[in-house]
C-alpha cells in the first residue's frame, strides 16, 4: 500500500506538472504564432517595399534621364539693310500670272543697294525707282529657256519724275495718259529694314518707290478690260528741255476694223505719201478686200490728221511749259539722271549679263547708265 500510495502520490503530483506544461506549451505557441504573425507582418511589409522600391526607383530614373543631346543651332545670315528693296518696287506692266515666274527665282540686287552706299553713284541722292520685266531668252543650267527678268530703273530727281501712268500696246487703238492714282499706284516711301521699327513719320526718306494697291485677289471682281490695263500701264515720263521723238513722228499706227479680221500695218505720211499705191499693196497681199478700199483710205486719212494735230499740240505745250518753268525746276530736269539696274550673276539664278539693254521704255527713251 505503501508503495501504491507513493505512486498515487507520484501520479497527483505529475498532474500538475503536465497542466503547467500545457499552459506554458500553450503559451509558447500563442508567442509562437505571434511572432510568426509578426514575421509575416514583416515580410509582407518588406514585400511591398521592395515592389514599391522598383516603381520609386524607375519614377527617380525617369527624373534623372540625361537630356537628349541638342542639335546644332542653325544660323541665318543676316538680311542685307536693303535686300528686299527690287521686291518692294511694283513691276508696272506685268502680267498678273507672269507675276510667280518673276519671283521663282531670288534674283539678286546687291549692285542697286551698294549704289546707296558711300561712293556709289546713288549716294546721298533723292531717288525714285519704280521696275518692270523683260522676257528673254538666257542660259541657266546648259538650257535657254523664256525667262522676265525683273529690272529697276533709278530716277535721281529732286521731285517725282511724273504723277502719270501711260497706257499703250499694239492691240489698243489709241494711247492714255492718266494720273497714277487712277490705276491706283503712287510713289511711297521705301523704310530700309533696319528702320522699320521705327516711326515712319519721325523718318526722311530720300528712297520712294511705285507702289500699287491693287491686290491680285481683287482681279476677279473686275472687268476683264480694267485688268488688261495694268498689264498696259508703262511708267511716263515727260521732258520738256528737249524735243521728244515722238512730236515728230510721221508714223501712225493702223489697226481697221475689216472682216475677216483687222488690218495691222503703219502707215508713215511722209515716207509713203502715195496712199493710193499703199492701200493697193495690201489688197495684193490679200490683207485688205477690194471692196474696203475706199473706207480704209478715209480711216487712214483720218489718223494721220489725228497724229498731225496731236504733234502740234505737243510742241505748243511743250513751248508754254518752258515759259513757265522756273529756273530751278530747269535745272532740276538738266540734272536728272536714270540708271538702269539689272540683278547680278548667282548660281541660283539665269545669267542675263548678255540682254541688257539700255533702252527703259518709249517715254523714258535711254538710261544714262546701265548696271
Amino acid at each position: 500500500m505503501a508503495k501504491g500510495t507513493k505512486r498515487k502520490s507520484s501520479h497527483k503530483d505529475e498532474a500538475p506538472k503536465s497542466t503547467e506544461e500545457n499552459k506554458s506549451a500553450e503559451d509558447t505557441t500563442k508567442e509562437e504564432t505571434k511572432l510568426t504573425e509578426e514575421s509575416n507582418k514583416e515580410t509582407s511589409k518588406s514585400t511591398e517595399d521592395t515592389k514599391a522600391k522598383p516603381r520609386k526607383a524607375v519614377r527617380r530614373a525617369k527624373r534623372e534621364r540625361p537630356p537628349k543631346p541638342q542639335s546644332e543651332p542653325e544660323f541665318f545670315p543676316e538680311k542685307r539693310n536693303l535686300e528686299d528693296l527690287w521686291q518692294q518696287v511694283f513691276p508696272v506692266g506685268t502680267e498678273w500670272e507672269q507675276l510667280d515666274h518673276v519671283y521663282r527665282y531670288k534674283w539678286n540686287f546687291s549692285n542697286l543697294e551698294k549704289a546707296f552706299d558711300e561712293g556709289g553713284e546713288l549716294f546721298g541722292k533723292k531717288v525714285y525707282l519704280f521696275s518692270t520685266t523683260e522676257p528673254q531668252f538666257v542660259p541657266f543650267h546648259d538650257e535657254r529657256i523664256i525667262t522676265f527678268i525683273p529690272i529697276v530703273v533709278a530716277v535721281v530727281s529732286p521731285f517725282p519724275p511724273s504723277e502719270k501712268i501711260g497706257i499703250k500696246s499694239v492691240q489698243r487703238e489709241s494711247e492714255e495718259i492718266l494720273p497714277m492714282k487712277q490705276m491706283k499706284m503712287d510713289w511711297v516711301p521705301y523704310i530700309p529694314l533696319e528702320d522699320r521699327d521705327s516711326q515712319v513719320e519721325r523718318l526722311k526718306s530720300q528712297i520712294f518707290i511705285l507702289s500699287c494697291t491693287q491686290r491680285r485677289a481683287g482681279l476677279k471682281q473686275l472687268k476683264l478690260e480694267r485688268v488688261k490695263k495694268f498689264e498696259y500701264c508703262l511708267p511716263y515720263f515727260y521732258q520738256p528741255l528737249q524735243e521728244d521723238e515722238f512730236e515728230q513722228s510721221t508714223v501712225v499706227q493702223i489697226i481697221f476694223p475689216a472682216e475677216p479680221k483687222p488690218v495691222f500695218c503703219e502707215f508713215d505720211w511722209e515716207l509713203d505719201d502715195d496712199l493710193e499705191e499703199f492701200t493697193t499693196k495690201l489688197i495684193e497681199e490679200e490683207e485688205l478686200s477690194e471692196d474696203q478700199k475706199d473706207a480704209f483710205k478715209e480711216f487712214v486719212k483720218e489718223k494721220v490728221r489725228e497724229a498731225k494735230k496731236a504733234n502740234r499740240e505737243a510742241r505748243e505745250a511743250r513751248r508754254k511749259a518752258l515759259e513757265e518753268m522756273s529756273e530751278e525746276t530747269k535745272a532740276a530736269f538738266e540734272n536728272m539722271r536714270f540708271y538702269k539696274y539689272y540683278p547680278v550673276p548667282t548660281p541660283d539664278t539665269p545669267d542675263v549679263s548678255s540682254v541688257k539693254s539700255p533702252f527703259i521704255n518709249r517715254y523714258y527713251g535711254k538710261a544714262h547708265k546701265v548696271l
